[in-house]
């Protein structure tokens, strides 16, 4: 890309519209909405990653965990969606990450949960838990409960970082 198309996109980037959120939970679901289902059923305040580049940019503005999904593909490749990698792309947004929850599909072998990893490697923080799929019952109250256990007290020396 040619220096004056990148900044051109920066220029952009800089002026598009925004949301900000205080949500400990921040997560992405496609349109299918199968990861919006499990947080769902978290019953916990959570903020959405936009899916449509129509939509406001989404900016954290406190301490968050990450809950997405990981995407098919060749070896992992494109197991990240451009709406996450964007996201993550904000200074403020990667400075606030403290976790990453991951869904994925144990049909991708080595590859499950990939993005998740990913991102927690790159970012230096730890994946708090990974489930196939939607989820079972069991790992909504397994994500759910600890939420609950990351955010207490005893966790604010890793929230603090």
């Amino acid at each position: 890309m040619s220096p004056t198309a990148l900044a051109d996109k920066q220029n952009a980037e800089a002026h598009e519209p925004v949301e900000f959120t205080k949500s400990n939970l921040i997560y992405f679901s496609s349109v299918s909405e199968n990861t919006k289902r499990f947080v769902d059923k978290l019953e916990i305040d959570a903020a959405r990653i936009p899916v449509f580049a129509t939509e406001p940019q989404l900016i954290s503005t406190a301490p968050y965990v990450l809950l997405i999904p990981t995407y098919g593909g060749e070896r992992g490749k494109h197991s990240i969606v451009p709406q996450i990698m964007k996201f993550l792309r904000h200074d403020e947004n990667r400075a606030n990450l403290r976790g990453v929850i991951g869904a994925g599909n144990t049909n991708f072998g080595e590859y499950y949960c990939i993005a998740a990893k990913r991102i927690a490697q790159k970012c230096n923080v730890p994946v708090l838990y990974t489930f196939e799929l939607m989820g079972t019952s069991e790992d909504v109250l397994n994500v759910k409960e600890g939420l609950e256990t990351f955010w207490t007290p005893a966790s604010q020396n890793w929230q603090e970082r």
